[in-house]
């Protein structure tokens, strides 16, 4: 049996969003001849982005977890202070909770809270979890002389662990790979937004190298691999790169209609990245013009960030249409998934490489459950084109989503959700088995398993001012 080292920063019990794609990897390479160890942050207690023990469950029993702590000073204080605040809320009446709260969006604590993030996008290189890398190097050398791996497989964000998987090969002779879930220094977060142009110009030169020196690269669709490969001109050779989008793991459900005298529509995630202003005018309109035929709509939105929603929706008179909860466990999404009768895709505000983003998808493939996309022309779009979902509206054209609604209703109405549903033949090339064979390949350092073609697409909108065919517009190296 062949063996890698997985060096992956967030890992079970931590429940984020980054979490699932190489969980599903690990739970399919044993079946496969192969054997892991995780190198992943120790956490605990209050560092976890949600702490989800339930999927400690999935994770294969003959897999190495080896877990360890960030040497971050700062980071420390911050978590303390954090846990402090959070025992204070948790001990004092909602209304004095609330008012403690509210003092926390102050002017003042706002505009000093900006200055403390500036100046952490300033300092820390490549991103806030910079204190694991020599942790998790001394880690990943000692499994590395213990297990003789055959390969170092690195998944990020954040992007630190691709810096220690390159000097654990330096160290030790043992190829790497390097697994984008993301898409550094093509698409701006918050983070990145912050950081001034020499820490931009640093980020390119250091993934310069990282791809110098890889075994291969995995990416996830094919507009990301063109725009990387335009820009890191020569470094990365079109032979390393192994496109592997994101997956669901399991079987596709079958759709039984839930009962109840509601259509309900269901969205599950973190919330504050996305838009959700024109569906709430298309709400608003729809309610004003077919009063009796919105009373049978629910949209119930849970997870991070539902506190604006919520005000919002009140503040238009949705309140009896829309329902918001707070994050809750991946047992109960998918329990919640099996009640809805739809399932809600929004796209990202725009920012640099933000039709990149989303991966909720894949669970809603899996679910096998009618999807409403809320979408810009971003590849969610194109994957709900190539699985049959019609239910699909421009998320700048409030008229349209008005009309997918009123066709998810005409479904709910008449019992016939069939034509609604992805096609299940479509989605089978995102299951778990197909994309862990597809990592096999690079991890061997076998040719892609669908190669990559340069020049057989264009350059996203939002970043055809930053690479031409040459590199980077403004000199990223």
């Amino acid at each position: 049996m062949k063996s890698v080292v997985m060096i992956a920063y967030g890992f079970p019990p931590d429940g984020g969003a980054g979490v699932y794609r190489p969980l599903r990897f690990i739970r399919h390479l044993p079946a496969m001849g192969w054997s892991a160890s995780v190198i992943a942050a120790d956490l605990a207690p209050y560092g976890w982005a949600r702490y989800d023990p339930t999927l400690l469950a999935l994770v294969p029993s003959e897999t190495e977890v080896i877990r360890v702590r960030s040497r971050d000073l700062w980071q420390a204080i911050q978590t303390r202070r954090a846990q402090h605040i959070q025992k204070k809320l948790s001990s004092v009446p909602v209304e004095t909770a609330e008012r403690l709260r509210a003092t926390h969006y102050t002017p003042t604590r706002s505009f000093m809270r900006e200055i403390v993030r500036t100046l952490e996008s300033w300092c820390y290189h490549p991103d806030m979890a910079r204190g694991w890398i020599t942790p998790a190097l001394e880690a990943t050398v000692r499994v590395c002389a213990d297990r003789k791996p055959h390969v170092i497989w690195a998944t990020g964000g954040p992007w630190s662990s691709f810096i220690v998987a390159q000097r654990a090969s330096q160290r030790t002779g043992v190829p790497y790979v390097l697994d984008f879930r993301d898409s550094w220094t093509l698409s701006q977060g918050p983070f990145e937004a912050k950081r001034p142009a020499w820490a931009m110009r640093s980020d390119r030169r250091t993934l310069h190298r990282l791809f110098e020196r890889a075994q291969a690269v995995i990416l996830r669709f094919e507009t990301e691999a063109e725009c990387y490969w335009r820009a890191y001109k020569p470094a990365l050779n079109v032979a390393k790169i192994h496109l592997i989008p994101n997956g669901y793991d399991g079987t596709i459900d079958e759709f039984v209609a839930p009962q109840g005298d509601k259509c309900t529509i269901l969205y599950t995630g973190t919330l504050p990245p996305y838009r959700y202003d024109t569906l709430l005018q298309a709400l608003h309109w729809f309610k004003k013009s077919e009063p009796t035929q919105a009373k049978r709509l629910h949209l119930l939105f849970v997870g991070d960030g539902m506190e604006v929603l919520a005000n919002d929706a009140a503040a238009l008179g949705l309140s009896d249409m829309i329902e918001t909860r707070g994050v809750v466990s991946y047992a109960e999404v998918t329990r919640l998934q099996k009640h809805a009768h739809a399932l809600l895709l929004l796209g990202l505000k725009p920012v640099t490489g933000y039709e990149f983003c989303g991966s909720k998808i894949f669970s809603y493939l899996q679910a096998g459950r009618p999807i409403v996309g809320v979408l810009p022309l971003d590849e969610m779009k194109k994957i709900l084109q190539r699985v049959g979902v019609s239910t699909v509206a421009d998320i700048d054209a409030p008229s349209e989503i008005v009309m997918v609604l009123r066709q998810l209703l005409k479904a709910w109405a008449t019992g016939r959700f069939a034509p609604l549903i992805p096609d299940r033949d479509a989605c089978e090339v995102y299951s778990a088995q197909r994309q862990t064979a597809a990592l096999v390949q690079a991890l061997e350092g076998a040719p892609a398993a669908e190669p990559f073609v340069p020049g057989m697409v264009e350059i996203p909108p939002s970043l055809q001012g930053e690479i031409s065919d040459t590199g980077w517009v403004n000199d990223g190296r």
